[in-house]
């Protein structure tokens, strides 16, 4: 869960090299979103219940933390159906992935090596797709 909401961070931020097929507004997501979502998922973790409250961690990560910044309407719609990606059961499981080509998901459970092994191993241009855009996408780019 938490390599699925740096990945969000990562993509809501590199979106925004597409221009407005990214985002219809320029929006400056920092840090300091990434980091309050990250405090949060522990409170909500560290509770005992016996299931993940993803409404919840929904809510607070993309209409509270980032969707605070988000003043478009569209752009509100995207940011959470993108962080719905991440924030689900189905990102728990080792066949779950990010992206229609199978290149990006969650790595499987590990050492902190085997995460950087996996992070270094990813593609070093980033396919449009990753993004939730067209492949096209790049032509704008």
């Amino acid at each position: 869960m938490v390599f699925g909401v740096a990945f969000f961070h990562a993509i809501v931020q590199e979106r925004r090299k597409f221009g407005p097929l990214g985002w219809n507004v320029k929006y400056e997501f920092n840090d300091s979103d990434l980091n309050t979502s990250f405090t949060m998922l522990k409170i909500f973790l560290d509770e005992e219940t016996a299931e993940v409250p993803w409404e919840a961690l929904v809510y607070i990560t993309g209409i509270i933390n980032y969707g605070g910044r988000v003043t478009d309407d569209q752009d509100r719609r995207c940011l959470i159906t993108t962080l719905e990606k991440y924030y689900c059961p189905d990102n728990l499981s080792d066949d779950y992935f990010y992206s229609e080509s199978e290149k990006y998901k969650a790595p499987t459970f590990g050492t902190s090596q085997s995460y950087r092994d996996y992070i270094n191993g990813l593609p070093e241009e980033d396919a449009p797709e990753v993004f939730g855009l067209h492949d096209n996408a790049n032509i704008a780019y």
